[in-house]
Formats: C-alpha cells, structure tokens, sequence
C-alpha cells in the first residue's frame, strides 16, 4: 500500500502512494491534528506538522499564511530515515539559502523524525518548526520518537481499517456478482425470485399490488437450430434492452431460464401489467434484428399474474400462474400478452 519517498530526486518530496493519500482524509486530518497540536504543546514550538510526502495540498485553502508557508518550506526538505535536527538552519549549507529561512518567515529551527509503515517503508515525517533557534536534549528527542511511534500506529490502524474497508467491498461486489447473470447483466433465477418475495412483503404491508411478468422471444429454439447460440444470446441480450426501456427504473428484470425473462412490477396491478407486456411485444415486433444479413422478424409472448387477482398467492404460486399464461399465450400462436385468471386451466410447461 505504501511505498519509499524518494531520497534522490528534486528537492520536493515525492507524494506517495494513492492508500495514503486515501488515509489522509477528513478523519484522517482531525487525528493528525490531534497529533501536531500534541507536539505544539510537548516541544514549545511554533508548529508541527506530520508529513506524509506533500504537505502543500493539506493546505491549499490556507494561501498565503504561514502555516501555509511553514508546509510549503517543509515539502522542499528532502525526507530522511532517520532523526534530523538542525537548530539553526541559517548555518545549514543548503537550507540556510532557502528564501524563507533568508527572508520572512525567517524560519530558524527545523527537526524532522521518520515514519514508517507496517513493512518499515518510510512513509512521512513529524515535522517541528521553530523561529528561533534551540535544539532538541536527550529527552525530548526520546519524546520526538515517542510522538513519531504514535503516528506510526495510529496510520497502521488506519491501514488496517482501509483493508477491512476494501474486503467488505470486494465481499459486497463478490455477492453481487454471484446474483448476476454473466451473459444479460440481469439478476440471475436465485437473485430474481429473492427480489419478488422481498416486494411481495413490501407491497403486502403497504396494501399495494404486485405484478410479474414472464416473457420470451417466440422463434427462439427455431433461431437457436438455424443459427446457434452466439446469435440467440446476442438476441437475448437486446431483448433485455428492449424490455429494460418498457418498465421502471425499480422494476426488477432477471433471468428466469435459457429463454425466459422475468419482471416484478411493485405497486402494479393487472391492468398495469398488460399494458406493460403489450407495450414490450410492440416494441420487439418494431424492431427487427439483421442475422446473416437478412432482417428477421422477432415477436415476443408473456404471461402475466398479479396480486389484485390472486391476493394469497405465494411467490411461487404467482410464477406458476403467470407461467401457465405464457403457456396459453404460445397456445394462442404467440406474439400475446396473456393474463393469469382464475379459470385458467392447470397447465405445466
């Protein structure tokens, strides 16, 4: 997650890697802040600051203040991996030239102490600076690793908190994904009949109807034989779309076998539910798909049932009636919309 700052490059450190910037955010800031105004206090200094390869950003919308300075002099100070004093920075040969050490803010005292991560990688610094020159004695430089060590266990818990973080997403997206059909993008049987026995209770407390719809495109085994499956699925698939642009953004699509397609529809009743399914068989007869170079014809047939018509339905029942519609739907010679009643004849598919 970490990686070193660069001890050789320009006199900038280098920002590290995206898991850090990541951890220094909003909470991140009120913990450091916590740690810097600690070391305020701790060292009698002017400032102090915990690096974490470019200070600059942290400050932005503090433009030309003196903390924003005092970051900006800090970011130019190449890291090291080790304790670094200087108490007075007008005798270093390097930085005693440095703009805001000869001229304002006449910044006199600098002391830097590393920080590393889990994999003793150097990470970042705290920084202690001052406007007059001292140094630092045998205890406060005790107390200076001290302030450093909490630094590196406090970003340690964080590390450890953005990884659980990523695990519950990986394990969310892992979920998702095993309740997706690979090929439609549509939720998968398992996913589609959970999600209707989900609405089902919803609409049953909030005396609503339910309505599903099952559906598939008539000439699908016949296109299956003559072309094979690429062509059937890449039917399939624009089937999907075509059914997606006839329903509601929270209707629930899915998967319902090789060639059939399921829709629950909250809050719909059966008269909701037709004009729906008649409104996905007008738009797959308009449409006609290029196969071979030739234009064919596609039609589509869909059973239909509904909570207003069959109150104390089970979910399952409701599929099983609203499959036997299909079934009358073929029956009738396709290219239908069928309701579910309950004269409907016992019929399996």
């Amino acid at each position: 997650m970490s990686t070193n700052l660069d001890r050789s490059g320009p006199s900038t450190t280098t920002p590290v890697s995206s898991g850090f910037e990541r951890m220094v955010s909003e909470r991140m800031e009120l913990r450091l802040g916590r740690f810097e105004r600690l070391g305020i206090k701790l060292f009698g200094v002017a400032n102090c600051l915990v690096s974490f390869g470019a200070l600059v950003p942290r400050f932005d919308h503090l433009v030309h203040s003196i903390t924003n300075m005092e970051a900006e002099f800090c970011d130019s100070v190449t890291p090291v991996d080790e304790i670094l004093v200087i108490p007075d920075l007008r005798l270093h040969e390097h930085l005693g030239k440095h703009s805001m050490v000869a001229g304002a803010p006449s910044i006199r005292f600098f002391a830097s102490h590393p920080v590393f991560d889990h994999g003793n990688q150097l990470i970042g610094s705290v920084i202690l600076i001052d406007y007059q020159t001292r140094d630092l004695n045998d205890e406060e430089r005790q107390s200076f690793a001290d302030l450093a060590s909490m630094v590196e266990r406090e970003m340690a818990f964080s590390a450890l908190y953005q990884a659980q973080l990523e695990i519950i997403k990986q394990n969310r997206n892992l979920k998702r994904d095993s309740l997706i059909d690979p090929l439609l993008g549509t939720w998968n049987k398992s996913a589609i009949i959970r999600s209707l026995k989900l609405e089902m209770e919803r609409c049953s407390k909030a005396m609503k109807p339910l309505a599903l719809l099952i559906a598939s495109v008539d000439q699908m085994e016949h296109l299956r034989d003559l072309h094979g499956i690429a062509i059937t699925d890449m039917i399939l698939v624009k089937t999907v779309s075509r059914i997606r642009s006839c329903v509601r953004p929270f209707d629930a699509l899915g998967r319902f076998g090789t060639d059939l397609l399921l829709v629950v529809l909250p809050g719909a009743s059966h008269l909701v539910v037709t004009a729906v399914g008649e409104r996905i068989r007008a738009s797959v007869l308009m449409h006609p798909e290029k196969m071979n170079d030739v234009n064919t014809a596609l039609t589509i047939s869909a059973g239909t049932a509904s909570t207003d018509i069959f109150p104390d339905a089970e979910p399952e029942t409701l599929i099983s009636l609203a499959e036997k519609a299909l079934l009358s739907a073929r029956n009738a010679g396709n290219n239908c919309v069928v309701q579910a009643t309950p004269a409907q004849p016992d019929m399996i598919i």
